[in-house]
């Protein structure tokens, strides 16, 4: 891959986009390489947490490329969402939790990109943001939905329908980023929460994970059902009796993702 790095880690894989001329911004090959580094990572069964960020110190992904959008038709427009959508799904519905780690601009379709991670992590020169309205286009990587989801309704209109960028302490406080960090600190960051999401059972890490992105569109009772479900399921692995076990005989927990 040309435009996506990809590293292994002690059970953290790290997916780093590479293009620091373009400030990373994504075109259809970046995309494709993207989808193939998760597909790479879901074939390992040995990583337990993925953590998303740009190259160099300027951006993390600073919007899609305005060249290709330039040259788009209303079908081959179409295409180029649904296609992303689909990878940014895919990240959302990921088996382990992925992280992203915005080292700098997060605009367009970077930010659809983040708010598709499960947990984000922001450097204190973060700027983010969806200004596709000031190029005369929306959001279509699913932006308009997820930012919604996140930061609710009233906030995500005025960010999509004024296209400003906000600083990373302001999406902290609207809940848009998790925690915010200087520069230099933000991959240890990202890595010590890996670490601490390590210590866990993996298999009710994953159950956890779904049950949350699964339940949010559903009705309250549906959703709790769907949590009892699984909560009947864990109680049955290996993982949950070595995690029961570990604290009653006041040691560290063994867990082996069965």
């Amino acid at each position: 891959m040309s435009n996506v790095l990809l590293t292994q880690e002690e059970g953290v894989a790290v997916v780093t986009i590479n293009r620091p001329d373009k400030l990373n911004a994504l075109n259809a090959e970046t995309i494709g390489e993207i989808d193939a580094a998760f597909r790479d990572i879901e074939a390992s069964p040995d990583t337990r947490a993925v953590i998303v960020t740009g190259s160099g110190e300027k951006a993390f992904v600073a919007g899609a490329d305005i060249g290709e959008l330039a040259r788009q038709t209303p079908l081959s427009g179409k295409a180029t969402s649904i296609r992303g959508q689909a990878l940014l799904r895919r990240i959302e519905l990921f088996r382990v939790p992925v992280i992203a780690a915005i080292n700098g601009f997060a605009l367009g379709g970077g930010c659809e990109l983040a708010l598709a991670c499960h947990i984000r992590l922001a450097a204190d020169n973060a700027r983010i943001g969806l200004p596709e309205v000031s190029l005369g286009i929306i959001p279509g990587y699913g932006g308009t939905q997820r930012l919604s989801r996140i930061v609710g309704r009233g906030r995500a209109i005025e960010l999509t329908v004024t296209g400003k960028h906000i600083t990373a302490e302001e999406a902290m406080r609207i809940g848009l980023v998790n925690h915010v960090y200087p520069q230099a600190e933000l991959m240890d960051k990202a890595r010590d929460m890996c670490k601490g999401i390590m210590k866990n059972g993996p298999v009710a890490v994953a159950a956890a994970l779904e049950v949350i992105q699964h339940g949010l569109d559903m009705p309250l009772e549906e959703s709790i059902l769907l949590e009892a479900n699984a909560f009947g399921v864990v109680s049955a692995t290996e993982d949950m009796k070595e995690g029961l076990n570990a604290f009653l005989e006041k040691r560290k927990p063994n867990f082996e993702n069965k």
